[in-house]
């Protein structure tokens, strides 16, 4: 029984309903047409989110509207698609229904395309007392508690209590915790000085800590050492073979039992696949993803498929299933769109074959790697091939522009505009 209001009837259609609006459930929402298809997406946000600049949101980059689009203008010229904001809840795979927080919908097609959070490795008090980046709501809460810290360092007396304020650790070596090492770094060095020149800013710290021997294991070892060199000519500390057995809130304790002071911990260490419930529990697989086959389908369903980060499909290049980035995410959905074509004209289905385009990081200014069709290369040129192909990634011409607005000028100004410390307030009669 459908429960959802205001959804038509689908009529000779069939309907794919889609949960998540990342980057695997656009492409293929923009793939599929409305003379075979009725398509509802599902998603939190009332907007597609461009998560790989997040850390410049939160480092007084770019205003989160630049990254963040919303789905019904980009859809406003589509007939038969329906977007609505609630949260998937269970799948019920035998009656073709989907449970959500807005009432139930069935499906001839359904696509979990929910992308994956923050691995706390099961230590859900790293959960509350350490700064992810996963969500616009993430972004704007670390730009507050940055802008804070520095605020509060100004304010205090105490030598001690300053530099807890302006120390910060970054937990994960990958590209996201190199980023922001990296942006924070050129904040330190040609930013606060300016807005803050009664603090001696060599007392900031910034620790960038992993527990593996190298940092962007998803790199070769030659771009591994580049980064660790460009990081420490830019003072940032960089801890490897380091684990942490837990954080109070002020000190961060290592496994060896190193101990670090401070106020501010970033954990980007790993992601968890953020799959629904309602399945069979040995579909499961390594990172809580769903087993699929070559065409992304969920094992043992024939109308229930998976994309991107959720999706853990064995491949003779990647036994532990493709890299949770972009672009294993808009393969896929291109492909499933072509395949949802085939089914309901009785074709056979085409093989998913992964084509790696390469992996690119950046560090700062002037400063990033890439390593493209086997070929590896950084500096100067790799930060702009870096620049073009993220902007020319986000989702609408004005935001585009805005982007690239606020990168030329913080480029030539060595400055930042956005550092705003605003803080929700919640009233007491407010509904929501």
């Amino acid at each position: 029984m459908e429960t959802m209001s205001n959804i038509p009837s689908k009529g000779t259609k069939k309907r794919v309903v889609i949960v998540g609006g990342g980057f695997g459930g656009l492409k293929l929402a923009r793939r599929l047409n409305d003379r075979d298809f009725q398509v509802i997406l599902l998603d939190r946000n009332n907007y597609h989110l461009f998560q790989p600049l997040l850390y410049q949101v939160a480092t007084s980059g770019i205003e989160p509207s630049a990254i963040s689009f919303p789905f019904r203008k980009i859809f406003k010229r589509r007939h038969d698609f329906h977007v609505r904001i609630c949260t998937a809840e269970r799948v019920i795979p035998q009656e073709n229904r989907l449970e959500t927080s807005i009432g139930d919908v069935s499906y001839d097609y359904l696509v979990i395309a929910t992308g994956a959070g923050t691995n706390y490795f099961g230590d859900q008090t790293l959960a509350q007392r350490t700064m992810q980046l996963k969500t616009t709501s993430d972004a704007l809460f670390n730009r507050n508690r940055m802008i804070e810290s520095f605020e509060r360092a100004l304010n205090t007396s105490n030598a001690e209590e300053r530099r807890h304020w302006l120390t910060f650790v970054i937990v994960g070596g990958g590209a996201t915790g190199i980023e922001l090492a990296g942006a924070l770094a050129e904040m330190r060095k040609f930013v606060l000085p300016k807005d803050y020149p009664e603090l001696d800013w060599n007392e900031m710290r910034i620790l960038l800590v992993d527990g593996g021997e190298r940092l962007l294991n998803a790199f070769s070892q030659k771009s591994s050492e580049d980064v660790i060199r460009n990081l420490k000519d830019m003072k940032v500390e960089v801890l490897l073979k380091k684990f942490v057995k837990e954080y109070d809130g002020k000190k961060l304790t290592f496994v060896d039992g190193e101990q670090v002071v401070t106020n501010n911990v970033f954990w980007v260490a790993g992601v968890k696949a953020s799959s629904l419930e309602g399945l069979p529990q040995d579909i499961y697989g390594r990172g809580n993803r769903l087993l699929v086959d070559e065409f992304n389908r969920i094992q043992g369903m024939a109308d229930i498929f998976a994309l991107g980060d959720t999706a853990l499909m064995v491949a003779e290049n990647y036994p532990n299933g493709h890299p949770q980035v972009v672009q294993p995410s808009i393969q896929q959905a291109s492909l499933l769109a072509k395949n949802l074509r085939h089914m309901i004209k009785g074709k056979p289905l085409r093989p998913f074959k992964y084509m790696n385009k390469g992996s690119m990081a950046t560090i700062g200014r002037n400063d990033a790697v890439a390593e493209i069709s086997g070929i590896r290369f950084s500096g100067f040129f790799a930060w702009l091939l870096w620049l073009l192909v993220h902007l020319m990634s986000i989702v609408g011409v004005k935001n585009r522009l805005f982007i690239f607005i606020n990168w030329m000028w913080s480029y030539v100004t060595y400055d930042q505009s956005l550092r705003l410390l605003i803080k929700p307030e919640v009233k007491k009669s407010d509904p929501f």
